[in-house]
């Protein structure tokens, strides 16, 4: 008979998030996974069996995290709300999880295989989603008809960069802390996610004045 997980599971998932930003998959090791969630090193090989399947499960757990969320925006049943929501999500995501997002991308420019793995399988997924919102709105004549990449280089442009400028300026000492912890605030709460993402979607309308939405 199996033996009952007590969440132990959990326990090494989370303590593989809170690591992963520092170690990365090459410094992610199973004792310090194992020492981190308090648990002995036979039960990380009893959920996980090895290093490998436990990385895996442990992106694959934060991607679908995010997914989920965004099936849920864009399922409005206007194509431009469904992406304005979307942009949100996304903003919020990659707010939220800047360090570990920082580290993914390192790691992709290092050639990391898990890395690549992880995001051949799973970046088509979302960018499908943006592509075929944008899509949408084009064909009901909310955007402009640019080439479709072009517009989600834009949008995730608009709504992401600012993300990395606010946190780099929070962790690089380049300004007091004060005016960093303001400027930062200034970019990535929640109010400035959406403040760009109506400025963008504006950008891209093809109607003048196009309504913003309420999502603050």
């Amino acid at each position: 008979m199996p033996r009952p997980s007590r969440n132990i599971d959990a326990q090494l998932l989370q303590a593989g998030r809170e690591l992963f930003p520092d170690t990365g998959v090459q410094g992610l090791t199973v004792r310090r996974v194992a020492d981190r969630a308090h648990v002995n090193l036979g039960m990380f090989h009893y959920h996980f069996r090895n290093k490998q399947a436990f990385v895996r499960a442990l992106l694959q757990q934060i991607y679908d995290e995010m997914f989920a969320r965004l099936e849920l925006a864009a399922a409005a049943p206007a194509p431009v709300e469904a992406l304005r929501r979307s942009l949100n999500v996304l903003g919020r995501f990659a707010r939220d999880n800047a360090s570990l997002l920082r580290r993914l991308m390192a790691e992709m420019m290092a050639g990391e295989p898990f890395v690549l793995e992880f995001l051949r399988a799973n970046m088509p997924r979302h960018v499908g989603v943006l592509a075929g919102l944008v899509r949408s709105a084009q064909r009901d004549g909310s955007l402009q008809p640019i080439a479709i990449p072009q517009a989600i280089a834009l949008l995730a442009g608009s709504v992401a960069a600012p993300l990395v400028i606010g946190a780099a300026l929070g962790e690089r000492g380049l300004f007091p802390r004060e005016v960093a912890a303001t400027i930062a605030h200034t970019l990535t709460s929640d109010r400035a996610i959406a403040q760009r993402v109506d400025c963008a979607l504006a950008g891209l309308s093809a109607k003048p004045g196009l309504k913003r939405g309420a999502s603050r």
